[in-house]
């Protein structure tokens, strides 16, 4: 009953976190990358041995292109995202790919690639966003149909989505100070990060608000009703193991992921470290509070 009985404690940290994400993301912004800006693209193909990626990345870094992005392709080849180059800046950045003519590579294509596959994106990821949130409040409003006492079962779906906004926005909001303060910026995987937040933070808050349904269930069977904030704190005391050491486990290989992993990945590793820690939190200590607060005005009113 620890988390129940400080509900409004829980409930004004994550709108107080909630509030400073939204200042943060509107005073310092999300500095796009390649993939929204537009740019260059540049394919080489090694004839032998293919060099090491963080010893190119390295190199690279010390060209002032600004974010420069570079994946492997097939098994000796790379792809370099960068944005528009002068033709002095094409000729060095082949020299580095090269390593100073060590490495034999023919260039398979250079082209200029424009923001609509970024645009593009983000209209599908909101597009997914509205259409699955509406979908949670629909299945959660019939799954939960036969406990609609003391609280309506569509108020568990909309309270879900408020959790799952909850995530997404304070992730963008610790992203929006480390793209201010450390120049990282915002490619495909950020927004691949922000749909996996969401369907993270439905899942654990789902688990949390069936445990819930099952002891309402219960309650009925036995014809024995607990006061409805203490049936919620019972499931959570149920589902605080479940849900703490699933969700550790999954962050300590994003947090393997982030340390030891590829530059291409770590910051997408970074954001999904972000919103699992907040999707536990909410879970718990926003999620069940704001049930048990909306029963209670219910009730007085």
């Amino acid at each position: 009953m620890f988390v129940i009985k400080h509900k409004k404690i829980f409930v004004a940290i994550s709108i107080i976190l909630v509030i400073l994400s939204i200042i943060s993301i509107s005073v310092f912004g999300i500095k796009m990358g390649i993939d929204f800006k537009g740019g260059a693209l540049t394919e080489v193909t090694y004839v032998g041995e293919r060099p090491l990626q963080v010893d190119l990345n390295s190199e690279l870094a010390l060209l002032g292109l600004g974010s420069v992005v570079l994946q492997p392709t097939g098994e000796s080849g790379y792809i370099v995202k960068t944005r528009d180059l002068t033709d002095d800046e094409h000729q060095a950045l082949l020299s580095v790919m090269s390593a100073g003519d060590e490495y034999e590579l023919v260039e398979t294509s250079f082209n200029s690639i424009g923001p609509s596959t970024g645009r593009e994106l983000s209209r599908k990821a909101i597009t997914a966003i509205i259409l699955s949130s509406f979908a949670v409040v629909c299945f959660i409003a019939f799954a939960f149909r036969k406990v609609s006492n003391p609280v309506s079962s569509w108020k568990y779906g909309l309270i879900a989505i408020a959790a799952l906004l909850h995530d997404v926005i304070i992730a963008a909001g610790v992203f929006s100070l480390l793209s201010k303060f450390t120049g990282v910026e915002a490619d495909s995987l950020f927004v691949v990060a922000a749909l996996t937040i969401v369907g993270l933070s439905i899942a654990d808050t789902i688990v949390v608000f069936d445990r819930i349904r099952e002891n309402l269930r219960n309650e009925d069977n036995i014809k024995h009703h607990s006061k409805f904030e203490e049936i919620v704190g019972k499931s959570l005391d149920q589902s605080y193991a479940r849900s703490i050491l699933t969700s550790l486990t999954t962050i300590l290989v994003l947090l393997s992921l982030f340390f030891f992993g590829p530059p291409a990945t770590k910051y997408f590793a970074f954001m999904l470290t972000t919103g699992m820690i907040f999707g536990v939190y909410s879970s718990i200590f926003f999620a069940s509070p704001v049930l048990v607060m909306w029963e209670e005005h219910k009730r007085k009113a």
